[in-house]
């Protein structure tokens, strides 16, 4: 019982939120195998700080590979419902250099910096809206933190959650999901394996996702909001499905970050001959760097250290969103940015290249 009393004290005096704008430094707490490769991160403030964040959002990682620094976004697997630490949950990717530092080289005890949390992959708060989670491989990262957002709020729900992955083996979260699945009366759990390698005598379906198959386990998709989040090519295919299957524009949301979208965008930048330069203030920081006028403001920024939250790093999602104090950009976006923000002195570094010399409010 003085036990319960004192851990309950210690809670309570807990020093405050987790602000982006002032904290950055974490410490991992915890590492947990899910699969053969995958891991659970859990970090928490090194200040004792407690953490404000949406179920479906990510926190930006600078993982020290080598010499360098390599930004990574990693969505959050954990419920918004336990705030003293988060969890991510990453996939090692054979060509990853940072997936491959965390699982290499990451120990509890040890400290990262971080920026978040971001992202707008955020589940409707109307909870008479029905929804379909539709996962591929680790992508389910921050579906999962939605289902156990649901699952600690103790609110009604009406959610299917499709998830696919290339074997049963591989299927993340299995276990905690099937648990839940027998005690949230308003979660039905259909996994989808590719194939069965390492489980022959799996009971389901296998194959990929298609009209015939969603039909069968989602035979109201129409009425409901449909979340995604998984590769591309998985993603494409769920956007087509869900379209021919009457589900309206306005009610289809996917995560837009995709590592190797950042990746080849950066590269592409450097392999860009330059033309012009410009400088570029980022006030708040203290910082100026040189931008060429064929490359554009984010991919330097974050080769030169400048800290900016960034996610799709092509104009859709709208993480990078800043403020311009002066100066003038060419900006092609996707929709990330309103009319509005844009007279209100708003752009997205991500796709906008400087035609000036540029302040930035960051």
């Amino acid at each position: 019982m003085a036990t319960d009393v004192m851990q309950k004290q210690s809670i309570s005096a807990t020093p405050g939120s987790w602000d982006s704008e002032h904290d950055d430094a974490l410490v991992c707490i915890d590492i947990h195998q899910e699969t053969h490769d995958v891991r659970s991160f859990t970090f928490a403030s090194c200040e004792g700080k407690r953490f404000g964040f949406e179920s479906g959002q990510y926190f930006l990682f600078d993982v020290p590979v080598g010499d360098a620094v390599e930004p990574r976004c990693y969505s959050i697997s954990s419920s918004p419902h336990r705030p003293n630490a988060f969890t991510v949950t990453v996939k090692r990717v054979a060509s990853g250099r940072a997936s491959n530092w965390l699982h290499d080289n990451l120990a509890v005890g040890m400290r990262l910096k971080a920026q978040g949390p971001l992202g707008h992959f955020i589940r409707p708060r109307d909870s008479a809206r029905k929804l379909l989670l539709l996962s591929g491989g680790s992508g389910i990262t921050p579906v999962m933190s939605i289902v156990r957002d649901l699952a600690d709020s103790c609110e009604p729900s009406d959610i299917a959650f499709v998830h696919a992955a290339r074997t049963p083996l591989d299927l993340i979260f299995r276990q905690e999901l099937a648990w839940l699945a027998s005690k949230m009366k308003g979660l039905r759990l259909h996994f989808l394996p590719e194939g069965v390698s390492g489980e022959p005598s799996w009971p389901g379906l296998t194959g990929r996702i298609s009209p015939e198959f969603i039909k069968l386990a989602v035979p109201d998709i129409a009425d409901r909001i449909v979340m995604c989040c998984g590769p591309a090519p998985f993603m494409a295919a769920a956007r087509s499905i869900s379209s021919a299957l009457g589900v309206p524009p306005s009610n289809y949301v996917e995560e837009s970050f995709d590592a190797a979208v950042i990746d080849e965008a950066e590269t592409a930048a450097e392999e860009t001959p330059s033309n012009e330069v410009f400088e570029v203030e980022f006030v708040k920081q203290a910082r100026k760097i040189a931008v060429s006028s064929e490359q554009t403001v984010l991919s330097t920024a974050k080769k030169s250290g400048v800290r900016l939250p960034s996610s799709c790093a092509n104009g859709v999602c709208g993480t990078c969103k800043s403020k311009l104090l002066s100066g003038s950009v060419e900006m092609n976006h996707n929709g990330g940015i309103r009319q509005r923000e844009i007279d209100a002195g708003l752009f997205l570094p991500c796709c906008s290249k400087p035609l000036s010399d540029l302040v930035v409010d960051r």
